[in-house]
């Protein structure tokens, strides 16, 4: 949610805060703003405006004058150069106070000369505005960010009849401890031109490395133009950034942090359409090589083992693994639907109880962690605000932390004792695709890494049913390996499920059901439909239709119906039927060949069989292929949805 960005360089700095805006889209936002320390030495130009980038480049082009000679500003001499080589930039994505222009960011204090933006939410903010409007200070806004830059006006140019003034270094750190909550804020001063002062707690920020320039931003997309050297700013740190470098040090007592940049690997052009009409569109389609990206060196030789290298001892040693009693997986969103078929295989595949909960309300029962659990949280960005505080929470209880996550660096990788990472790229759509099928897969291999690893439990009780074959580790692990291939297959019959999603476009309501792992499925498929079309979507364990959800089902009212589980298919056309004689229209997700449940549907779309542990994997293709085509069909903005952001990092 939201994305900041900042330059400090050569270079005319607009253009390049523009180009890294549009490229934190992806995370979701509702109005948009730049700040230039132009070169005419006037206060910094602020231009800022409800809407998408376009929408500030659009205002931009108005204020242009005739022949390129600079942009009409009101403010000072009535002409601005564009030519300043710093500057900030900001995509918001609002808490406090609606979506305008004036709440947009960045802000100011009274004299317009120091400028922020921030991401996340300041907890304390109503105590500090009263204090602030009470010693006469002026707001303009409605937003928490703006105390800010007054709090920094307080302490940069009076502190007291008796302190004298702080530099803007000391004076940001001096507010950052007053804030409280989860944040990330890039502070840009016009009596101090020369460097930019960022701090982090709790929302991503890093740091990106140039020759003669560096830069700032929220997430790694926005830098990848421009420079593949990146330092990631850890929780509590202050970074001055100037044309010539960049320090860190510690916000609490301004000890120096020494930390190497990494090298970003990943192919920017992975991050741009190719030819596709949307991200999501491209997304879908890149699942055979992500899979197969995440895949790589996880297989032995002779396909009998799974290899988590990251894993091995001394990280994640045998004596830990014997004295774990219980897994919990913590997630949000689609990642907490790739967590619950998670659940599923770890109990089966390795005989050990797994918890499963949505993130947001962790902390708020009372979780039984201990030195014992094993904590497993799922998250794309890593960044997840919630996953993030149940981790804290589970560490401060003695859990051992695992994270599975798509961003190498993240907070939750870095927090976490161990970290498995899925090689999906970049997921530019609100909308999680690749990410999902990648994170099923993980899981597929952890599940199996545990069993191979234990060796069999002999401190656990027994399973309810009786290994079958869809259980033996070697058809498992075959299954994995030929996932990539299988979901090509199933791609290369878009255009059926193309047909069905628009006739799906015209309805306001539609139902998934499952049980078991179609269950998990069908949660999925539903949240993508309604996060994309706007249509109201709902999952249903197909056993709990009698309990309440038949009363709304009537003539002509979609239910899509997954249908995977072998064992539970006579009891899901028993809800099929159920469904059916109340006149709704079945779409049916089933297996290649089974003609006895696709009689009962209306339209039928056959997946190629595998192992039933990752027909999740299968099945979520046409899922996403139905919500993007029906969402396209009612003319909706795809990759960015109305009111949602990619990364979460806000309670």
């Amino acid at each position: 949610m939201c994305g900041i960005v900042g330059y400090i360089g050569g270079r005319p700095a607009l253009p390049i805060l523009l180009d890294g805006l549009r490229r934190l889209e992806y995370r979701g936002y509702d109005s948009v703003g730049v700040a230039v320390m132009d070169s005419d030495r006037c206060a910094p130009w602020i231009v800022k405006t409800r809407g998408r980038v376009k929408d500030l480049e659009e205002k931009l082009a108005a204020l242009r004058l005739d022949h390129g000679r600079g942009y009409r500003d009101g403010h000072c001499r009535e002409r601005r150069d564009g030519t300043g080589t710093a500057g900030i930039g900001h995509t918001r994505w609002a808490t406090h106070g609606n979506p305008s222009d004036v709440n947009s960011h960045p802000h100011t204090d009274c004299t317009g000369r120091i400028i922020v933006v921030h991401n996340g939410i300041i907890e304390n903010f109503l105590p500090l505005r009263e204090l602030l409007i009470a010693t006469g200070h002026t707001f303009r806004s409605e937003t928490d960010t703006e105390v800010i830059p007054h709090l920094l006006e307080t302490y940069y140019y009076r502190q007291g009849q008796s302190d004298p003034a702080l530099d803007l270094v000391e004076a940001v750190r001096k507010v950052a401890l007053q804030l409280q909550g989860a944040y990330a804020l890039v502070v840009m001063g016009e009596e101090e031109p020369d460097h930019l002062v960022a701090v982090r707690k709790a929302s991503p920020l890093v740091i990106g490395l140039g020759r003669g320039e560096n830069f700032v931003a929220s997430d790694i997309p926005a830098l990848l133009p421009y420079t593949r050297r990146v330092l990631v700013a850890e929780d509590g740190e202050l970074a001055v950034i100037s044309r010539d470098g960049v320090r860190l040090e510690r916000l609490a007592d301004r000890q120096p942090v020494e930390r190497e940049p990494f090298e970003v690997t990943w192919d920017p052009g992975r991050a741009e359409k190719g030819g596709y009409a949307h991200f999501m569109l491209k997304e879908i389609h890149e699942q055979p090589r992500a899979l197969r990206d995440t895949l790589r060196g996880r297989i032995s030789t002779d396909g009998g083992r799974v290899l988590f290298n990251e894993l091995l001892p001394p990280v994640l040693t045998p004596e830990v693994l014997r004295e774990l009693r219980r897994i919990a997986i913590v997630a949000c969103g689609t990642a907490a639907h790739a967590g619950l078929v998670g659940k599923y295989m770890i109990e089966r595949l390795a005989g050990i109880p797994v918890d499963w909960d949505i993130a947001s309300e962790y902390r708020y029962r009372h979780p039984f962690v201990d030195h014992r659990t094993l904590f497993v949280a799922v998250s794309q960005s890593g960044e997840t605000i919630d996953t993030l505080a149940a981790l804290r929470e589970a560490k401060a209880r003695g859990a051992q932390t695992l994270t599975i996550t798509n961003v190498v660096g993240s907070t939750l990788a870095r927090e976490s004792d161990w970290a498995l990472y899925t090689w999906a790229g970049p997921e530019i759509a609100v909308a999680s695709t690749k990410a999902y099928t990648a994170q099923v897969e993980v899981l597929a291999l952890f599940a199996l890494w545990l069993r191979q690893e234990l060796g069999g439990r002999v401190d656990m009780p027994p399973p309810m049913k009786t290994p079958g074959e869809d259980d033996e580790p070697a058809r498992v692990i075959a299954a994995v390996q030929a996932l990539p291939e299988q979901v090509e297959a199933v791609l290369k019959k878009e255009a059926l499920v193309a047909d069905v999603a628009r006739r799906l476009a015209a309805h306001d309501d539609v139902f998934f059901i499952g049980r078991n792992l179609d269950y998990a499925i069908a949660m999925e498929g539903q949240l993508k439909l309604k996060e994309i079309s706007y249509i109201h979507a709902e999952a249903y364990p197909a056993g709990e239709l009698k309990h309440g959800t038949l009363a709304l089902i009537s003539e002509g009212v979609p239910v899509v119906a997954v249908v995977t589980q072998e064992a539970l298919r006579e009891k899901t056309i028993s809800n099929i039927q159920e469904v059916r004689a109340r006149g709704a229209h079945v779409i049916g997700l089933v297996l290649e060949g089974d003609t006895e449940t696709a009689r009962h549907c209306h339209e039928v779309f056959y997946l190629p069989r595998t192992v039933r542990w990752l027909t999740p994997v299968l099945a979520a293709v046409p899922l996403q292929l139905l919500a993007y085509y029906a969402a396209v069909a009612r003319g909706h903005d795809v990759d960015k949805p109305r009111n949602l952001a990619k990364s979460v990092t806000v309670e």
